[in-house]
């Protein structure tokens, strides 16, 4: 199982597969409907954020196999 900076690295790749520019943080939080100080509070915890990635994969339709696990 993929740790917080896996599920973020995962998360970035997804949405960056669309896309040319580089994926930030502020646009992870976005993507997970969280403010960008409560990420920012979270990562600096280390604490994913599973709530809202898995609302995440339900809202994009993606395998959250995909995001935890490798």
């Amino acid at each position: 199982m993929r740790d917080f900076h896996g599920v973020i690295e995962a998360l970035k790749f997804y949405l960056a597969k669309d896309k040319k520019t580089k994926i930030l943080d502020k646009d992870v939080a976005t993507a997970l409907k969280m403010t960008q100080a409560n990420f920012a509070t979270t990562k600096r915890r280390n604490s994913t954020p599973y709530k809202n990635v898995l609302e995440f994969c339900k809202d994009k339709d993606l395998c959250c196999g995909e995001v935890f696990f490798d």
